[in-house]
Parts: C-alpha cells; sequence; structure tokens
C-alpha cells in the first residue's frame, strides 16, 4: 500500500504520497528527494512562475515513464489555489491554468509528479503581451549543447552590439536557451517575426551551423535556433525546473562567461547540472536569471 504523508507548508495541509517511489532510476532519486528540491530551489524559482499559467508536465511512474501535459487545472485543486483563465482558440473557451505562487502550491505540484514546470511568456494579467523573448537553440546530432553555445555566443554579439543584456540558460536536455528581457509594451507578433527574422540571418551568416527552419531532416549536425516558442499558445519550461532524463537534470541558468569556457574547452559537462548543484549555485550566486524579470528593453530593428 503506498505510504502517505500529511504536511503543512505556509499554513496549508497537504497529503504527499508515493514518496519512496523511485523518479530517477540512475540517480536512484526519489519523488521525496524531488519534492524536497522544489522546497529548496522555491526562493529562485517561484519569481519565474508568480503570475505565469502553468503547464504541469507530469511523470507519474517517473521520468523514464509515460507522461502528460496538463493544461487544465485539476478539479482536485486544493481551493485556495488560485487559477488563471486564458481564452484557447483550439477550445472554444478558457483555460484555467494553476497559478503557482508560493511554497504550499509549488509542493501541491511537485506531489503530482510535475517535474517539468512549463510557463508562458507572458503573464496571466496582459497574456497577449510577452515580457521576454526567447530563442531555443536545438542541436540535431552530432551536434551537442557545445554547438548550441557557439550560436548563443553569436547571438550574445548581435545584442551586444545593440546594448542589449541577455540571459542563457540550459535547457536542462541537450540545448541551450537564450532569454532577451523585454518587459514593456510589445506583441507576439513583434517578437515572433524579430526572432524568426533573426534566426534567418544566422542561418545566412553560418549555413554549415544554423538551421531556421523547422523540418527535422535539415537539423543534423547543425544548431535549430528555434524562433516559434514566441507564440502565446507555447510554453517554455521554466528556470529551476527538473527535466526527464536519466539523472535529475535542471534547466539552469548560467553566466555568458561559462559559455563560453565551455565551447572554448570543448568540455559539454561544464553545462550540465543536476538538483545538488544548482541548489548549491543558488546560494553561491543568487538568482543569475532575476534581470529578465524586471529589465526594461526594447527590440532593436534588424539590419
Amino acid at each position: 500500500m503506498a505510504t502517505k504523508s500529511l504536511v503543512k507548508i505556509a499554513g496549508q495541509e497537504l497529503t504527499l504520497s508515493n514518496l519512496e517511489k523511485v523518479f530517477y532510476s540512475a540517480a536512484n532519486f526519489t519523488k521525496s528527494q524531488m519534492i524536497d528540491y522544489y522546497v529548496r530551489i522555491a526562493p529562485g524559482l517561484l519569481p519565474h512562475l508568480a503570475g505565469r499559467p502553468v503547464t504541469l508536465k507530469r511523470y507519474p511512474n517517473g521520468a523514464a515513464g509515460k507522461f502528460f501535459y496538463q493544461k487544465e487545472c485539476p478539479v482536485h485543486r486544493p481551493v485556495w489555489l488560485p487559477t488563471a483563465p486564458v481564452w484557447s482558440e483550439g477550445h472554444a473557451r478558457d483555460i484555467n491554468y494553476c497559478l503557482l505562487q508560493d511554497m504550499a502550491s509549488l509542493v501541491w505540484a511537485a506531489n503530482l509528479a510535475a517535474l517539468e514546470l512549463h510557463t508562458s511568456l507572458a503573464l496571466a494579467a496582459d497574456i497577449a503581451t510577452p515580457t521576454m523573448l526567447v530563442f531555443d537553440l536545438d542541436p540535431g546530432p552530432p551536434a551537442s549543447i557545445l554547438e548550441c553555445a557557439q550560436v548563443g555566443l553569436w547571438l550574445k554579439d548581435y545584442f551586444d552590439h545593440y546594448k542589449l543584456q541577455s540571459f542563457p540558460k540550459t535547457s536542462g536536455s541537450k540545448g541551450l536557451q537564450l532569454y532577451l528581457p523585454l518587459n514593456t509594451t510589445t506583441s507576439y507578433d513583434q517578437t515572433k517575426t524579430f526572432a524568426h527574422a533573426l534566426a534567418r540571418l544566422l542561418e545566412k551568416q553560418h549555413p554549415s551551423q544554423v538551421v531556421s527552419k523547422m523540418r527535422k531532416e535539415l537539423r543534423t549536425g547543425k544548431v535549430f535556433v528555434d524562433w516559434s516558442q514566441n507564440d502565446e499558445h507555447k510554453t517554455t519550461v521554466c528556470a529551476y525546473s527538473l527535466r526527464a532524463k536519466d539523472r535529475p537534470q535542471i534547466s539552469t541558468p548560467v553566466t555568458w562567461d561559462e559559455v563560453e569556457l565551455a565551447w572554448q574547452k570543448q568540455d559539454p559537462g561544464m553545462l550540465n547540472f543536476e538538483a545538488e548543484q544548482v541548489l548549491r549555485r543558488l546560494e553561491r550566486d543568487g538568482d543569475l536569471f532575476a534581470p529578465v524579470l524586471s529589465l526594461k528593453q526594447q527590440l532593436p530593428a534588424l539590419e
């Protein structure tokens, strides 16, 4: 019989179950450890969840098992857990997304085996206005995160030219993600058009290393600069979220110096972080991704 534990978190009572279940077999990392990670990373994670619709990617039988995406917040959610209605053209109705804005909400989601937390680029209060732009750099084998690092540095050079600050994080999987904070009045039409144009420009400048088209047969040995994530109907894995890999890898904010050093040393391990490493990094460095939430910038005109 599965064990259950009643806990009190931030004034709310929660029943946690299956805490002994192994979620990452290669690391013997249990559901209890998964919840513990989310509790300890909360000071860094919660600001990036606050106010944003969250899609839960749930793995009831651990990272190697079957999963499903949950956009509609479960009807059995606690009465104190807020939701945000977001209109869905496909469903012709509002979808009520969970808002994970405090420790109790985060632990509740983790107990549902929501290993991965995927967020909108906009706040629920203004869902049509993205607060940031993202480039998702996805390597086509045999390319790896190292080739993503090189492409990321090319993107950084472009933004440096316009005195814009950009912030990288690992995807926690194969690639790298580059964020450009905006926090000004803009639209997805603007961010998506800009991202697509810049992806095509990079492809033109580096045709043997970069691809901007989505067709998978074109990606072999290249980095796909995925501009399409800049869309009201899409979500991106949140900073500090676990990923469903062999081991408890994390989508980890990194510095540009770390990206450049990994590329110079040709060491992909320098851009691969697991739960305990990320907790130590947060304690040592603070939240490297904090400026993404508040830094105000305007998109430049592409030359």
